[in-house]
């Protein structure tokens, strides 16, 4: 089973239930101002971190970093096969992440940027860093559920709002909360709130369970994400790529966080009465259902086994 990680929330409860979202439900309260103190205490820590004097850099993905400096790596190849279930981005929210990165670049240019065709949120691992074969013993098992669990949000429609952008010293991510009926649209009534994006969750791992499939997944945490950067170099946040940490490059970098957030709060937050700019919500299943894939995926590539039915 997956580790549970409620790291910065008020507490946790013990739960009687085998599924890790039900704990993770039950520990927040269905409160969304717990996803919220959970989302602003870990960048603020991560903020202080980077920006004190034992800051030592950026963690770089080793694959990641053979994977785009072929000439220094030939032949080099990512093994580690995984399954998933992903949330695909509708299009208001890609050009939004695209917006995005463009400002993220006038800092950091050297940062790795998910292409936007690739972003995508986890709704559920079921497993990861496999041979292919092995996967496939995993597809094989949950091929039943496959159909079900890809058209459920179909039926099932859990809303994202108040994007910012979360990050640690390896990644940057945008990153929402729960809504709790800020911003409603008029088709929308207020109760459907009451499912989240951990409801989903939730429910996604049950229909896996009832295959008979073991679901690995590597943590199970109170955020909803999508990764839109990572650092391959340490270019920018030092002089030179063997340097220590430039701390005038280190805080350009933490300002210019904080500006694009700022730049997200006031335009794409919801207001009292005034509905929310296109890529500033997300209901999960816009546009595309769930994206079952499976293969060598960590930087958003791999196979889609069956795409889900978007509304």
């Amino acid at each position: 089973m997956a580790d549970v990680v409620f790291e910065d929330l008020s507490g946790t409860v013990t739960s009687g239930s085998s599924n890790p979202y039900d704990a993770l439900i039950e520990s927040c309260h269905d409160d969304a101002a717990r996803y919220a103190k959970h989302r602003e205490s870990r960048n603020q820590k991560q903020k202080e971190k980077i920006l004190s004097e034992e800051f030592s850099g950026a963690s770089i993905d080793p694959f990641l970093h053979k994977l785009v400096n072929p000439d220094r790596y030939p032949g080099f190849r990512d093994e580690r096969n995984c399954l998933v279930f992903w949330a695909r981005p509708p299009k208001s929210l890609r050009e939004l992440i695209n917006s995005v990165q463009k400002r993220l670049v006038t800092t950091a240019p050297n940062l790795w940027l998910m292409p936007l065709d690739n972003l995508h949120m986890t709704a559920l691992e079921i497993t990861f860093s496999l041979t292919s074969p092995e996967v496939e013993k995993f597809v094989q098992t949950i091929e039943p559920k496959i159909p079900e669990i890809t058209d459920y949000p179909y039926s099932h429609r859990a809303r994202l709002v108040k994007p910012i952008l979360s990050y640690d010293n390896a990644a940057i991510a945008l990153s929402f909360e729960p809504a709790a009926g800020e911003g409603l649209a008029k088709d929308r009534r207020p109760e459907e709130d009451d499912f989240t994006y951990h409801h989903l969750r939730r429910d996604l791992y049950t229909l896996s369970r009832t295959t008979g499939v073991e679901v690995v997944s590597r943590y199970v945490v109170p955020s909803a994400h999508l990764t839109v950067a990572r650092f391959i170099t340490q270019k920018d946040l030092s002089t030179t790529e063997d340097e220590a940490p430039n701390p005038d490059k280190v805080k350009a970098l933490i300002d210019k966080l904080g500006e694009i957030n700022s730049w997200l709060q006031q335009d794409y937050w919801p207001r009292e009465g005034e509905s929310i700019k296109a890529g500033g919500q997300w209901i999960v299943g816009e546009e595309k259902g769930l994206d079952c894939r499976k293969g060598t995926l960590w930087y958003g590539g791999g196979e889609t086994v069956r795409l889900g039915k978007g509304f």
